[in-house]
């Protein structure tokens, strides 16, 4: 097992004020945020020293999570549980597309599958039809809970018709339930 990289040791206090300068300073100025990584440890005492390709490893990395978590915000936001719903089927879509292009180019020139590729995208079907499986679920309970609000909602007007009409209490009851369970209660 190979030994960890020395940001790793680096205390997670310290981490996280690096990657706020880092935000700060853009993602960028690497030697001057190495040098003032390296007097914080000091600071502190630890025997340590962190290089500039450690710290601009570690930029990257933040910047990249940044960049992925501000597109899946865009994507998201003008969608709903149907939208990606349908986004999904789409993407499962173009991946079963995809894996029977390969195996019919692999069959072509008579090449055998690397086991370990076909494993992957095994998986990585699997998955993708699970979190389909999910999003439909998602969908259809989000369809209900909507069904239901207008339920209750019309059975609040008419509850309201009902008591200026003057009908009785146990009247309105019974109709209530059997608006909103169908009498199945």
């Amino acid at each position: 097992m190979p030994p960890p990289k020395k940001l790793d040791l680096v205390p997670d206090e310290l981490r996280q004020r690096l990657a706020q300068l880092l935000q700060e300073r853009g993602f960028g100025d690497i030697m001057d945020v190495t040098d003032e990584l390296n007097s914080w440890l000091e600071e502190r005492g630890e025997k340590l020293t962190i290089g500039k390709s450690a710290v601009g490893e570690f930029s990257k990395l933040l910047k990249d999570q940044r960049d992925a978590f501000a597109m899946a915000e865009t994507m998201l936001a003008d969608l709903d549980i149907e939208g990606e719903s349908n986004m999904h089927k789409v993407l499962m879509q173009m991946i079963a597309t995809a894996a029977f292009q390969m195996m019919q180019a692999m069959s072509e020139k008579d090449q055998d599958f690397d086991p370990k590729s076909l494993a992957n995208l095994s998986r990585m079907l699997k998955d993708l039809m699970q979190s389909a499986g999910m999003r439909e679920k998602l969908r259809e309970d989000e369809r209900r809970r909507v069904e239901q609000k207008a339920r209750e909602a019309a059975v609040d007007d008419f509850e309201q018709a009902a008591i200026q009409l003057g009908m009785t209490k146990g009247t309105i009851q019974g109709i209530r339930e059997q608006i909103l369970f169908g009498g199945k209660r």
